[in-house]
Parts: structure tokens; C-alpha cells; sequence
């Protein structure tokens, strides 16, 4: 009973302590809350008050700032009002100087126009004048205005052909002078260091045999043996009655050359008969092919020329049995390269184009027998063909005049080309063809008017032309020379050059009695 009592007495108690507690804990709260709103209210007031003061001090400060900007704007507004001023016042001298000067303008133009009225007039005077002087010279001196015209035409022509003349001689004296002793240094130097062989081939090989006897084995039973060597080689053997030895006649050198060798070698085994003809022949074309290579291999190395297509050397190669006018080729080629070389050299000009060119100028004359054309178009299309130097095909093209060589290399080769053509012993031509080219100069020379004889001298090197005196002056002289030389230049063909050579002379002749 005492413990419920107990229980019930503690159990009150703690709900009465509950509820103190709960009371004094919201007096504590509101008391707490009453201070908060207190505080808040000051922390308002001091934010409204500094925010107050705040916007007085920006609006004072907004206040200052469009005061300076104002006074700015009218300081800028018064310099600008200034330049303006000061601009309007040099327009306005600037027009009053127009005005001026218009004004001057004005006056010289009406000045000018009077000036120009007076010289009208003048010129009239002087018109009238000179047609009272024109018609009082024609009755003085009884010819019109276009006789005295024609008269003094003729005397200032003659005047000026006379002039034209000494001009020409005294030019072409001095520059003759220079190159004649330029050139001759330039060329003996160059002929002194290119020393060449030169060698004569014909239509005909000689092979040498050991007996006569040998003949008729050559010959074989009913020909058979001759007849299968001329069907395999296109080569004509002639056997006569020269003592050993028998004579291959052919125009193709080429052919000739595989005949030569497969009949030696022939000889040499002593079985002769067409089925080792036939074999014979074979290994004479392929020797004949080892030989072309390895000259055009040995001509590339001596004329110093690298970089050519194997095809092109071969063909270089194929010139060694070539021949123009009895000068072999092959060699010809090769001495013009060094020639064109040297001078390049001299003149300070591209050796190596130069020496390339000289030895592929005549590259198109080892397929002339094949083809049709002339050797200088079958050579530069071969060079295209294999894509060569434009500069360098363009050399070889022109060799021959036949274009206008594009550089001096190419002059030189033409330079070189009649060098080594014109040297004593290069070529031979026949007697036959040397009388022809001489009375053709010589008849170039009289088909002249006021030419008396004409004398082709120093083996068609020069031709001499005496002239009728009194048909002929010393002006005419000169420009006959001239006329001549491009008539020979047009319509021969020969190496080297050709001197024209005009001699005027004038006798007086008397006898004493």
C-alpha cells in the first residue's frame, strides 16, 4: 500500500516538475525570442541608415562625375568650335585664292588668244612669202617644185650611198680586226689541243687471202658458197684476178663490216661451205654489235659526255662505220665535241652542253640508211624520243642553219662542224664535184652587173672579182661584195667559208712616141 502510495507520489511529482519545466522552458523562449526581434530590429535600423547614407554619398559622387564630364564635353566643344573657325578661314582664303588665280587665267588665256591670232597671222605672211619665193625660184630656175625635188632626191642619195658606204667599210674593217684575231686565237688554241685521226673509208673492203686456191673454196661447187654469203650479208664479193684477195663491195658499211669478219673467220677455220657460212655470219653480226657498244661506250668516255640512254650509245657506236664525204664519222663527231668543248671553255660558256651536242650532232646519220629523212630530222627525233635537252636538240637541229640556234653553244657547234669538215685531209670529194662547186662560184660572181672576170682561187676558199671602174664606184664596190657573198651563202653548199674578194682598179695608159 506504502509503495503504491509511493509510486503515485513520485509519478505526480515528476508530471508537476514536467509541466514547471515546460512553462519555465517557454518563459525562457519567448524571453529569448522578445531579445532576437529587439536585436533585429536595431541591426534594421543600422542597415537603413547606413544604405541612407550610402546612396547620398554615390548620389554625390554621380552628381560630381557628370559635372567633370559636362565641363569636358565644354572644353572639347569649345577647341572643336575653334578648329572649325580656323578651318572656315582657310577655305575662305583658299577661295579668294582661286579667285585670283582664275582671274589670271583668265587674262593669260585672252593674251594666249591674241598671241595665237598674231602667229595666224605670221604664218599666212609667211606663206604667202615663201609660195612668191617658190614661184620666183622655178622661173629663175625654169623647173618645177617636183624636178628640183627629184634633183635634189638624187644628189643626197648618191651623198648618202657614199657614206653608207665608208660606214660599212670602216665598221666591217674594225670588226673584222677584233673577231678575225679573237677567232683565230680561239680556234688555233682549239685545233692545237683536239688533235684527231682522220680516216678515209670507201665502198669497198679488201680481205686478204693466204693462196689463190682459196678463192675457189669461196666460191664453192656451182657458187654456192659465194651465193650464201652475198644472200647473208647483202654484199657483192667480187673475185678477179687481183692475186689473193677478194673485194666486198656494199654502200651499208655495217654490212659490209659482218661480211669482212665472217669471211676472215672463214678463212681462218678453212671449212667453207653454207651452213657454216651461215654460222660464221652469225658471230660476225654478234661481234659486229660487241664492237658498236663498246666504241660508242669508248667514244661517250672521250668526249667526256655522261648520262646518254644505252640505246643512244649504241647508235653513237653505230657511227663508227659511217662516213660522210670519206671522214668517219664517229670520229668527226667526237672531234667536234672536244672542239665545241674548248672554246665554250674560252668564251667562258656551258662545256658540258656543249661537248653533248657536239657529239650527238650527227647522232641521226647511223639510222639515214634505214630511214627517211634528212640526218639532222632523224637525229632530233631520236633525241626526243629519248627525252634529251631541250637546249642540246635544239644545237644539233641547227648545226646545219636549218633553225635558229637558241644559244651560243649551239654557234659553236656549227663553228666546230666546218672546222673539223674543212681540215686538209677530213674529207675528199670528187674531182668531178670540186670543178662543179668552182665554176659555180665563179659564175654566181659574173651573173654581176659591172663584174669583168671573176677567178675562184685557193680551192674554192676564195673568189676573186675584178670589176669594170667605170661601171662600178667604191661605194658600189662594198655593197657588191656583200650582195655576193649571201648570193653564195643561198645557193651553195660547201664547208668552211668562202672569201669574197672585189677589186676595183683604174688604169691610165699612154705611149710615148
Amino acid at each position: 500500500m506504502n509503495i503504491v502510495i509511493i509510486i503515485a507520489s513520485i509519478l505526480i511529482s515528476a508530471v508537476v516538475f514536467t509541466f514547471v519545466g515546460i512553462a519555465l522552458r517557454k518563459k525562457t523562449a519567448e524571453s529569448k525570442i522578445g531579445s532576437a526581434e529587439t536585436e533585429a530590429k536595431k541591426i534594421l535600423e543600422l542597415a537603413n541608415k547606413e544604405a541612407e547614407n550610402r546612396k547620398k554619398e554615390e548620389i554625390f559622387k554621380a552628381k560630381e562625375q557628370i559635372i567633370k564630364e559636362r565641363q569636358d564635353l565644354e572644353q572639347e566643344i569649345r577647341e572643336r568650335r575653334g578648329e572649325v573657325q580656323k578651318q572656315e578661314t582657310r577655305i575662305i582664303q583658299k577661295e579668294e585664292n582661286l579667285d585670283r588665280k582664275e582671274e589670271s587665267l583668265t587674262r593669260k588665256e585672252k593674251e594666249l588668244d591674241k598671241k595665237y591670232n598674231e602667229i595666224e597671222d605670221h604664218e599666212k605672211e609667211v606663206d604667202e612669202i615663201k609660195q612668191k619665193q617658190v614661184d620666183e625660184l622655178q622661173r629663175i630656175s625654169g623647173l618645177s617644185k617636183e624636178e628640183a625635188k627629184k634633183i635634189l632626191l638624187e644628189e643626197t642619195e648618191k651623198e648618202i650611198k657614199a657614206e653608207k658606204a665608208a660606214i660599212i667599210k670602216e665598221e666591217e674593217a674594225n670588226a673584222k680586226e677584233i673577231a678575225t684575231k679573237k677567232a683565230k686565237e680561239l680556234l688555233t688554241y682549239a685545233v692545237q689541243k683536239c688533235a684527231a685521226d682522220h680516216t678515209s673509208e670507201t665502198t669497198v673492203s679488201i680481205v686478204n687471202l693466204p693462196n689463190d686456191d682459196m678463192k675457189g673454196r669461196i666460191i664453192g661447187r656451182e657458187g654456192r658458197n659465194i651465193k650464201a654469203l652475198e644472200t647473208l650479208t647483202g654484199i657483192d664479193l667480187i673475185i678477179d684476178d687481183t692475186p689473193e684477195a677478194v673485194i666486198l663491195s656494199g654502200f651499208d658499211p655495217l654490212r659490209r663490216e659482218v661480211a669482212k669478219i665472217a669471211l676472215e673467220k672463214l678463212i681462218e677455220d678453212g671449212r667453207i661451205h653454207p651452213a657454216k657460212i651461215e654460222e660464221m655470219v652469225e658471230k660476225a653480226k654478234e661481234e659486229v654489235e660487241a664492237t658498236i657498244k663498246s666504241e660508242g661506250e669508248r667514244a661517250t668516255l672521250e668526249a667526256g659526255v655522261i648520262g646518254l640512254n644505252p640505246d643512244i650509245i649504241k647508235l653513237i657506236g653505230k657511227l663508227k662505220y659511217r662516213t660522210s664525204y670519206g671522214q668517219n664519222v664517229l670520229n668527226h663527231s667526237i672531234e667536234v665535241a672536244n672542239l665545241a668543248r674548248i672554246m665554250a671553255d674560252e668564251l667562258g660558256l656551258d662545256a658540258k652542253r656543249a661537248r653533248r651536242a657536239g657529239l650527238l650532232h650527227d647522232i641521226g646519220k647511223a639510222l639515214d640508211h634505214d630511214m627517211e629523212g634528212t640526218h639532222v630530222e632523224i637525229g632530233v627525233d631520236v633525241l626526243k624520243k629519248y627525252k634529251e635537252n631541250p637546249l642540246v636538240i635544239n644545237a644539233v637541229e641547227a648545226h646545219h642553219g636549218d633553225v635558229e640556234p637558241q644559244t651560243l653553244e649551239a654557234v659553236l657547234i656549227q663553228a666546230a662542224d666546218a672546222i673539223s669538215a674543212s681540215r686538209p685531209g677530213a674529207r675528199k670529194e670528187t674531182l668531178e664535184a670540186y670543178i662543179k662547186r668552182l665554176q659555180q662560184l665563179e659564175e654566181i660572181a659574173d651573173s654581176f652587173e659591172g663584174v669583168d672576170k671573176s677567178f675562184a682561187i685557193q680551192a674554192g676558199r676564195e673568189v676573186r672579182i675584178i670589176v669594170k671602174p667605170e661601171k662600178v664606184s667604191d661605194a658600189d664596190m662594198t655593197i657588191m661584195a656583200r650582195e655576193i657573198a649571201k648570193r653564195v651563202e643561198a645557193e651553195m653548199d660547201y664547208p668552211g667559208q668562202i672569201k669574197v674578194n672585189v677589186i676595183r682598179e683604174a688604169r691610165a695608159i699612154e705611149y710615148a712616141k
